[in-house]
Parts: structure tokens; sequence; C-alpha cells
């Protein structure tokens, strides 16, 4: 039998443990906390003193997901130009594919990586960094200096002022990991629709038609399961009105497309797309489409952005929580085109009660 003495002093030391233990979680926390905001400034800083140097200023070279790009990189760059009163006569945008009309509101001057080296090269480059696991562009890689070489002596200059991906990357990590809030994303973007882009594609394109454009990831794994739900949602659209697949035989990141052949009332521009312009050509496409579906993530992010109404397909959000968030937010609050999801889970679930 334990005595009252004795358990008093067992109270006692498991109330010290408790305490320590506390105390040693809020130090954790506060540590982290704060290596968030001296990333913050660290970041901050960088932009500053690179939009101080005389002579061009150039954003890139981008050469990750299509995804990060639409969604946050090109809301960023809007952000922060205007923050730093950056003349856009002053700014080269250094990426790959063509997205020139994503950045035609913002920058004087874009410049192809594919004008710099060839499109293998850079597939080669992909497939290395993600076989490491590091596709995203945290900080300055030695392909990154050799790209930023080539633009500058593209462009016949000197030093330029760089503002890498990695600042932005390291910046909405915060708001990714759950440490900051959705306002503090909202502050560091512009999402303001960029409705100059206007339907800029020499194809012949049906004169209303729905742009589709399905391709595996996390997001929306290849199965059986869903190529036949992709399938039949498809065959549902052409139905309606005709449908124009923006499924390519090339690939700027990890991300293939599925492929629908033989469907009535279905066509595909793989044909007619150069890997140096597919971006803008795909862009061309979805803003003149009455509507865009299509799996959640790439252009999905950018076609309500072109003021066309969206349906963005997925299997497993894991990965897309945060996205979500921010981009249903952000679209509500600055007049985008409607965004709609699609779960096939739930779908599914449906489908079996019945």
């Amino acid at each position: 039998m334990v005595r009252a003495p004795e358990l008093a002093r067992i109270r006692i030391e498991q109330q010290r443990g408790n305490i320590e233990r506390a105390r040693k979680r809020i130090v954790r926390f506060d540590e982290h906390v704060l290596e968030a905001y001296r990333s913050e400034r660290r970041v901050k800083r960088t932009l500053a003193a690179e939009a101080a140097k005389p002579g061009l200023l150039v954003v890139g070279p981008w050469t990750s997901e299509v995804g990060y790009e639409a969604l946050y990189w090109v809301p960023f760059l809007r952000w922060a130009l205007d923050h730093h009163r950056v003349p856009a006569e002053r700014v080269v945008a250094l990426s790959r594919g063509g997205p020139e009309p994503w950045y035609r509101p913002i920058t004087g001057r874009y410049l192809d990586i594919f004008d710099l080296i060839d499109p293998s090269t850079l597939a080669t480059h992909s497939a290395a960094t993600r076989e490491r696991g590091d596709q995203k562009q945290l900080a300055r890689s030695a392909f990154d200096e050799e790209l930023i070489r080539l633009a500058r002596a593209r462009l016949g200059v000197g030093d330029v002022a760089v503002w890498h991906p990695g600042l932005m990357y390291r910046l909405f990590r915060m708001f990714w990991y759950g440490d900051r809030s959705l306002d503090f994303l909202l502050r560091h973007t512009d999402f303001r629709t960029p409705r100059m882009i206007a339907r800029e594609t020499a194809l012949a394109l049906p004169r209303d038609y729905v742009a589709v454009k399905f391709y595996t990831g996390p997001a929306l794994p290849d199965s059986d399961a869903n190529r036949a739900v992709l399938f039949d949602l498809v065959q549902r659209l052409a139905a309606e009105l005709p449908v124009v697949m923006l499924d390519t035989a090339w690939n700027v990141d990890e991300h293939r497309d599925y492929a629908f052949e033989g469907l009535r009332n279905v066509t595909t521009i793989r044909p007619s797309l150069d890997p140096r312009t597919n971006l803008a050509t795909q862009t061309g496409v979805i803003a003149g489409a009455r509507r865009f579906v299509g799996t959640c993530g790439g252009l999905a992010w950018l076609a309500p952005l072109l003021g066309v109404d969206t349906l963005a397909v997925y299997d497993d959000d894991r990965y897309l929580t945060a996205h979500l968030y921010a981009a249903k937010y952000a679209y509500r609050r600055n007049g985008a085109a409607r965004f709609a999801t699609l779960n096939l889970n739930g779908l599914r679930g449906v489908q079996q009660i019945h």
C-alpha cells in the first residue's frame, strides 16, 4: 500500500514531468514560428536587394510544375513587381513551353528556355530532379545558373538582377504547411484576372466547344477505375458540345496525359503542338472555350483567371487541400469564372448507393 506522503511525491513528480514536456513543446513551437518569420524576412530582403540593382530583372528561370506557376508564381510576381515599383520594361520572364501570355501583362519581355536549350535537355534535367525528390526550385541550382547565363548572352547584357522561383517557394511553403494564414498568402499575391489573354491560336477549332485535359498524378492516379469514369465523363460532355482534348506528346513536368482515342465529337490538338509553344497554344484553346474540364491542378488553376468556367476533377486530395482553399477564395474575391470540383471517390460512393 502506497502511503500518502509517497503518493504526494509521485504526483508532484508527474506534474513536474508534465510541465517540462509542455515547456519543450512550446520551445519547439516558438523555434518553428521564429524560423518561419526569419525565412520571410530573408525572402523580402532578397526581393528588395535585387529590385534595387540597376539594369534588367530576370524573373525565373521557371522549370517546375505548371500548376505552381499558374496559381502562385505569376500572382506572386504581379504583387512583388507592384510592391517594389519595378517598371515592366526592366523585367524579363524566363520560363519554358511558351506561357508568354501569362507574363505579358506584367513583364516587358519574355524569353523561352527552349530558345536557349533543346526541350530534351530540360526533360532529362527534370527527370533527374524528380528522382532526387527536389523538383520544386527552393534554391538556385547549377542548371538554373546556366540558364541565367544563357539568357544574359541572348539578351546581350552583363550582370542582371534575379528573382528566382525559390523566393516564392520559401515564402509560401509556410502557408502550404499550415504555419501562416490564408491572409498571409493573399497579402503576397495579386490574382487580378488577366482578361487581355484572348484565343490566340491558329488551330481550326469549333465555334463552341469544351476544352478537356486529364493527366495522371497524385490527384488523379492512373487506374482502370479512373480511366472508366473519365471516359464516361468525356462521352457525356461530347454529347452536348464538341470536345477539344489538350493531350500532348510533350510534358513539361512529371504528369502524363490520359488519351481518349476514337470518341465521337472529340478531337485532339496533339498533332499540332510544338513543345516550344505548347503552353501558349493550350492557353489560347482554353481562353476560347465555353468551359474547361480537367485534372485538379495544372491548367485548371489558370482557366478561371481567363474567365472560363472550370470543373476540376480529382481522386485524392491529400496534396490539394491548401491549394483548393487558396484558389476558391482568391477566385471569388477577384471575380474569376466559376470553379467547381468533382471528387471521383464521392461520385463512386453515390453510384454504389444506387
